[in-house]
């Protein structure tokens, strides 16, 4: 989604790209596609980013032009922008569940599916599927007989369980075709496979020379109509072993885990979407497969695709490969609690091996507000790079922090979230220091209006971040299933301009006046014990 903080740079510079990589278990979406530009993806000849609102609204119109929309009988949606600058395209399947969406005793559980989903079909991935099927079924059997012999704590039962276990883990790799899916994207000149688990969604993207639009349609409709939820125990340690890296022994990831439930008291965003280890470790290969049944149905699947394309072929085909799900059946509860107001500070502190890091969060509005745009603006004075507030008060002028950043929609921005503050203390320095710091800045934002050339700073900055985002065949099409599902409709993508330069010192006064208030601060510090 579009954002006015380069989040990529602010987190990575701050040492702090835990903060997203920990807590939600993979990469949010802009960042993971932004990693590594990819060869495959196409650039138009967009606006330099400095150009006026003037000069950038007419190209948004003519992209606007490009783009169709339909919706398969089954309920599921199509985005389509034709570009037909190189012979490339970019597909972005989302799905509308993630760790929000996931129930007490089973957090985790939609990125585990994420990991799950690239094993493979009954026919891609293996060499023998109802051998297989077989090896699949004995190996839950097994399991469940393990958990029940460690429950009693029977070490002798336990041992030879182990053993049986291993020996049919062996034949199972006998008979499978392990990273199938992934090799035959590769050999047909497929770029950028990966995936995504968010506390909103699920996202799974790559891009393709443009003549194989066919043979997308073919493997991403079979693997969510066909999935077998092979390497279940593999893929089960490689997730525990990265909740041991980016939560249990990272300070950042054990402070934020302490801090959701301190900032949500009953909304689900209070739940880490890498889930908690008990949770992962009891997770059966039932409990993943009626997890997919119940969300990843096609009215909960979104799908944009955008390259070197001909809508009219994109839709026929959508209908022979994707056409052939069922209609889900009775929908889904998709009601979530909502967020009581905070009625006074609450602080979350740790004492670890760690630099001294202090964190502040306050709840704002969900990304469909009107508000959005100027809770994007704020977040772009206080703490947007070295000509920002922070930087500049905190780590230049007072020279206190190493660090100062910020961002928005934390740790989703569906539902109402929060903008937040965090910087890194300097040697000599206390996080005592650091809040009073921030304070003085916040506090100047509500009562002193902004100036001018700030504001056109702003605004500048955010039509040339709008413009990057959307110069890529992926980022493009991210963007368009990020607004479709979350506001309703891709349109307000394209109405980001307008809200941008529709901000006045005004709005930033009222927003910061009603949303930084003290009732209205969770904060999280970790002060060092390393003597």
């Amino acid at each position: 989604m579009v954002r006015f903080v380069n989040r990529l740079a602010a987190l990575a510079t701050a040492g702090i790209l835990i903060l997203m990589l920990g807590m939600l278990g993979t990469t949010a979406p802009a960042l993971a596609q932004s990693k590594t530009p990819s060869p495959l993806t196409s650039k138009p000849s967009a606006p330099k980013p400095s150009a006026s609102k003037t000069s950038v609204q007419p190209y948004l119109d003519r992209v606007v032009k490009n783009i169709s929309e339909f919706q398969l009988s089954n309920g599921l949606k199509f985005i389509v922008l034709e570009r037909h600058n190189a012979p490339v395209v970019s597909f972005h399947t989302y799905v509308d569940v993630g760790g929000a969406d996931e129930p007490k005793g089973k957090t985790g559980i939609s990125h585990f599916l994420e990991h799950l989903a690239f094993k493979g079909t009954t026919r891609i991935g293996t060499q023998d599927y109802a051998k297989e099927k077989v090896l699949l079924d004995r190996q839950d059997q097994l399991w469940e007989k393990l958990k029940a012999a460690q429950a009693s704590k029977n070490p002798a039962e336990v041992e030879k369980l182990q053993a049986e276990f291993q020996a049919l883990d062996a034949e199972l790799l006998q008979v499978s075709k392990q990273n199938e899916f992934g090799q035959i994207i590769e050999q047909n000149g497929g770029v950028g496979l990966n995936a995504t688990t968010a506390a909103d969604a699920t996202r799974y993207f790559f891009s393709f020379p443009s003549n194989k639009l066919e043979l997308w349609m073919s493997l991403e409709s079979d693997r969510f109509l066909d999935p077998v939820l092979r390497e279940f125990f593999k893929e089960k340690a490689v997730i525990l072993e990265e909740r041991r890296m980016r939560i249990d022994n990272s300070p950042i990831g054990k402070l934020i885990e302490e801090y959701l439930p301190a900032a949500f008291k009953v909304h689900p965003y209070n739940q880490p979407v890498a889930g908690y280890s008990d949770d992962v470790k009891s997770m059966s290969r039932s409990d993943i497969q009626a997890f997919f049944e119940k969300y990843y149905t096609p009215n909960n699947i979104t799908i944009a695709i955008v390259g070197d394309v001909n809508t009219a072929e994109v839709k026929q085909l959508a209908e022979t490969y994707f056409g052939r799900f069922k209609a889900a059946g009775k929908a889904a509860d998709r009601t979530l609690p909502v967020e009581p107001a905070q009625t006074e500070t609450r602080t979350v502190k740790l004492k670890l091996p760690s630099e001294p890091i202090y964190l502040e969060g306050y709840h704002r509005p969900a990304l469909s507000h009107p508000d959005n745009a100027t809770y994007e603006a704020i977040a772009s004075l206080l703490s947007d790079g070295r000509t920002s507030r922070l930087y500049k008060s905190l780590v230049e002028s007072k020279k206190i922090a190493l660090s100062a950043e910020g961002f928005n929609g934390f740790p989703g921005d569906k539902f109402p979230n929060l903008i937040m503050f965090y910087a890194l203390s300097a040697p000599g320095h206390t996080v005592s220091e650091i809040q009073s710091a921030i304070d003085v800045e916040i506090q100047k934002l509500k009562t002193e209006p902004v100036t001018q050339t700030e504001l056109d700073r702003i605004k500048t900055n955010a039509r040339a971040g709008l413009l990057r985002s959307l110069s890529s065949n992926s980022g493009m099409a991210s963007a368009l299933v990020e607004y479709q599902v979350k506001t309703g409709t891709w349109r307000n993508l394209f109405k980001q301009v307008d809200a941008i330069s529709a901000i006045t010192p005004a709005d930033i006064q009222r927003v910061a006046k009603a949303t930084f208030r003290p009732e209205n601060k969770t904060i999280g510090e970790i002060e060092s014990d390393r003597g």
